[in-house]
């Protein structure tokens, strides 16, 4: 299988984190939905990241849908979200979040790179700010003193995903995050940024945004 997009995106990111964890070997396609708008919607008509080409040549698109199919593909016992009860609504509660604020950071880049810097909205961008900053102060209420998962010592989906969204806070808007201020987000994505899988699919120097706006 094929996994398409860039490590600078967390979306992307949770994904391969994920695929590495399950132990599934793939490829990895880094077209960028800027540089090969194009070629990135010939895969996905929406031009957007990640998609996954499976073997037989089906293409799933986001990483939600994809995450979906990975754990189904890995049955119950191995899956990252639980398949029923309090600890799936908690998974899936804590997963919204990260994704959301992952929006946020997303929504707030864009305003800035996107736009000249006269035409940019400052009360959009504090409505993101704001919305970022209470989505990581739920997470950080969520998140265990010590820096464990969310849904106990081994790692899951909502501990993959927030360990992303907080590097991927840390790279786009550092204002965002003060460590002081989020200690067991900041231990709980230390933590997890040490292991193989997460080494593993840190951004390389050219997957990046452009260095200008197109």
């Amino acid at each position: 299988m094929i996994l398409v997009g860039q490590y600078d995106s967390p979306y992307v990111r949770r994904v391969a984190i994920s695929l590495h964890l399950l132990g599934i070997p793939f490829e990895r396609n880094t077209l960028s939905v800027f540089a090969d708008a194009e070629a990135m919607r010939r895969i996905n008509p929406l031009g957007r990241i990640p998609s996954l080409v499976l073997d037989d040549d089906e293409t799933l698109i986001d990483s939600g849908a994809i995450l979906d199919y990975l754990d189904d593909a890995v049955g119950p016992e191995r899956a990252l979200v639980p398949a029923r009860g309090p600890t799936r609504r908690r998974a899936l509660r804590v997963i919204a979040l990260a994704t959301g604020a992952m929006d946020k950071v997303g929504a707030t880049v864009y305003e800035r790179f996107l736009r000249p810097p006269e035409r940019q909205h400052e009360p959009w961008l504090e409505r993101c700010r704001t919305q970022l900053a209470t989505a990581l102060a739920a997470l950080e209420a969520e998140t265990a003193d010590g820096g464990d998962g969310y849904l106990g010592a081994r790692t899951m989906q909502p501990d993959i995903t927030v360990a992303c969204l907080v590097f991927h806070v840390q790279l786009r808007t550092p204002e965002s995050f003060a460590a002081a201020r989020y200690p067991r987000l900041a231990r709980l994505a230390d933590r997890l940024e040490a292991t193989p899988e997460f080494a593993a699919t840190r951004p390389a120097a050219d997957e990046k945004m452009p260095d200008r706006p197109l």
